[in-house]
């Protein structure tokens, strides 16, 4: 008899097991609803399905009487404009920082201390400092993701790069690589999927930076829709917006794993041997 732990479901039973509690919760949602619904039907704590679709209607597929425009687009294009660059500032500086400190004593000396006590300081903490030195606009809401996800990205490509083998580092100076010929066909290559792969890990962290910052000062985002129509416990367009993020977050991640594997194939074949 086989041990539980050495049985491998079928592709069936995977897919099965997958969708399993999306569906226990959506059966517990729909009966808890149905319940205090049947009690008072202007419960707003669960909102029914025809109401939820009733929400996302009207903040989707109709026009804003006052602005013309469809207020759930407006606010998911806000927020991916400032996730995506948020994001993407931190990767680059990441990229560079961590090579910078991983391959030059001097630099990781100077710079490393540093980058620690960055990376240990709460993004939120810093919040009111961020909004009186940038003022309430984009950048304000930009950099506390930069600053919530670049130190970390820093210490992880540092330690990426220094967990090379250093043989690979010597044999291209024997061959006379310079320390940029070394950084750029040694180390760049190398480094890169785990760049991605940090991108990834910092996704959660960066969509809680950007809600926040939304919710205190914003005039549109899904962050700033979220918190303004809480005051009236509208519950039918909360669900909605959240669910609407994590799938955002998951495409975001879905992306950043397929781009890895497409370009970097070598990477994820040693990791999967592992």
């Amino acid at each position: 008899m086989k041990k539980l732990m050495n049985i491998t479901p079928s592709k069936p039973l995977t897919i099965f097991l997958s969708l399993l509690p999306f569906i226990v919760i959506f059966f517990v949602y729909w009966t808890a609803s149905a319940e205090r619904l049947a009690e008072n039907p202007n419960d707003k704590l669960l909102p029914s399905f025809s109401q939820i679709y009733n929400a996302v209607d009207r903040l989707a597929f109709t026009e804003n009487k006052r602005t013309g425009e469809y207020l759930f687009w407006q606010d998911t294009s806000a927020s991916l404009y400032r996730i995506g660059m948020g994001i993407s500032i931190s990767a680059l500086s990441g990229l560079l920082i961590g090579i910078l400190t991983g391959l030059i004593p001097l630099a990781r000396s100077g710079f490393s201390p540093l980058i620690t006590v960055l990376s240990l300081i709460p993004p939120m903490a810093i919040l009111p400092i961020l909004f009186i030195s940038f003022g309430l606009g984009e950048l304000a809401k930009v950099m506390l993701i930069i600053i919530g996800t670049a130190p970390v990205m820093m210490r992880d490509m540092q330690s990426c790069v220094r967990q090379l083998p250093a043989e690979q580092l010597i044999k291209a100076q024997t061959l006379g690589a310079s320390t940029w010929l070394v950084s750029l066909r040694v180390i760049l290559p190398q480094i890169l999927p785990r760049l991605l792969a940090s991108m990834r890990l910092s996704l959660g962290a960066a969509w809680l930076f950007l809600i926040a910052a939304e919710a205190i000062a914003a005039q549109e985002g899904l962050g700033y829709r979220i918190f303004l129509v809480r005051r009236y416990m509208s519950m039918d367009v909360i669900f909605p917006y959240v669910i609407w993020i994590t799938l955002l977050a998951f495409l975001m991640d879905y992306l950043l794993r397929k781009t890895s594997e497409k370009a970097f194939p070598w990477y994820h074949s040693i990791e999967s041997s592992k």
